[in-house]
């Protein structure tokens, strides 16, 4: 049977980017390099509380790791899982950026453990409900872990990635595995494999081979499900951007906010566990001195962070392809960006009397769209997008 990449039109379209040394539009909006603090907003709350908060499209990456429902403890087992779960779910798919991505992780039900719903409860839902897309499903593979007598001891969990739209940001050369040299030579006489990208690496896949904490492990802060800073980090790295924000509100041990600090990334950190700031202060302590500069929000007031700046920011066209804001666009909208900062310190879409797609009209109807890069790879822009999920 031939290589199905080779008839994939987003296959295609990704190397024709490439060839031409284009990027997908998903990298344009992505915002320059800065060096100003990041923001890091930490408090103790509910997760659909700190969700309603939130602008909606100001997310790049949501983490997600909420409770298995598979009994490893009390807190573990609901008994109306997927109708509790739906609720988040559609939340994320609200404050999601169009380039943005959402991880979930979770277990599966064996031998009847929990009946209200696990992992793969929570994909069908998306199925029936959601419009984000699948991009991937992750096996995350450790070394470690507890013996079997009865069946296959196991040795993975699954990460289901999905995107908000097909514009969805991926940056593959961050999270690259290294060659040593010896393979990267044989991989090199190999004509059909590109020699540039072979310098930077090759793609990890889908099954990521991490080992989990052990018992007297450093990282360890006194969360029971604590997870290791390379996965996290990794999935950081490859879905977002600097200066993009990173959304966990199931964030347990910290671990989250800790890697978004280290790498640049902004970070709204919740927990409804009154010790989720013992186990954060334990993060940080593990923080390199020359990490980034960073700053935490504790208070109630959430409004200097830039999510929830990024509703004006998208109404002076900051973000919009890179174009700086226009004099003509400051005076057409200086009445709809004052509705915004009345209203968006609640995560008040209904501050513009439109509904958010609405909204994003309003900035599309007076903006610039002769960008002559866009011109040129449109086409193969499109096809890259159109041909995602047919891998």
């Amino acid at each position: 049977m031939s290589n199905r990449s080779h008839r994939n039109a987003g296959h295609i379209g990704m190397n024709l980017l490439r060839k031409r040394g284009l990027m997908h539009s998903s990298h344009r909006d992505a915002l320059p390099a800065s060096t100003e603090a990041t923001s890091h907003i930490v408090a103790v709350a509910d997760c659909l509380d700190t969700l309603r908060r939130i602008p909606s499209r100001s997310i790049q990456l949501v983490i997600c790791d909420p409770p298995y429902n598979i009994n490893v403890a009390a807190w573990d087992d609901l008994a109306h899982y997927v109708d509790w779960a739906g609720q988040w779910l559609s939340e994320v798919e609200r404050v999601l950026l169009p380039s943005g991505n959402f991880v979930l992780f979770g277990g599966l039900q064996y031998q009847g453990e929990a009946g209200s719903g696990d992992l793969l409860s929570l994909m069908s839902w998306m199925r029936q409900h959601s419009r984000m897309l699948l991009a991937n499903l992750i096996i995350w593979n450790y070394p470690n872990g507890m013996g079997a007598q009865r069946f296959f001891a196991n040795r993975h969990e699954e990460i289901a990635w999905f995107a908000r739209t097909p514009k969805y940001f991926f940056d593959l050369d961050a999270v690259r595995t290294k060659l040593d040299a010896r393979t990267l030579e044989r991989y090199k006489r190999d004509k059909r494999l590109v020699a540039d990208n072979l310098d930077k690496g090759i793609n990890p896949t889908n099954v990521w081979r991490i080992p989990r904490l052990n018992g007297n492990s450093k990282e360890r802060v006194g969360h029971p499900t604590q997870k290791p800073a390379a996965l996290i980090e990794r999935i950081v790295r490859a879905l977002s951007f600097p200066g993009s924000t990173v959304l966990d509100f199931f964030a347990g041990s910290g671990v989250t906010a800790r890697v978004a600090i280290e790498t640049g990334r902004h970070s709204i950190a919740s927990d409804a566990d009154p010790m989720f700031s013992t186990y954060l202060a334990r993060q940080r302590n593990q923080i390199s001195e020359t990490a980034p500069a960073y700053m935490l929000i504790e208070e109630r007031d959430w409004s200097r962070h830039p999510a929830f700046q990024q509703t004006v920011w998208l109404l002076c066209g900051r973000r919009q392809r890179g174009f700086r804001c226009r004099r003509h666009l400051h005076r057409r909208v200086a009445v709809v960006i004052a509705a915004v900062v009345i209203g968006v310190g609640r995560g008040d879409d209904r501050a513009l009397g439109e509904a958010p797609d609405q909204r994003a009209e309003i900035v599309h109807h007076h903006e610039h769209r002769g960008h002559e890069h866009q011109r040129q790879d449109g086409r193969e822009d499109q096809a890259a997008d159109d041909g995602h999920g047919h891998r």
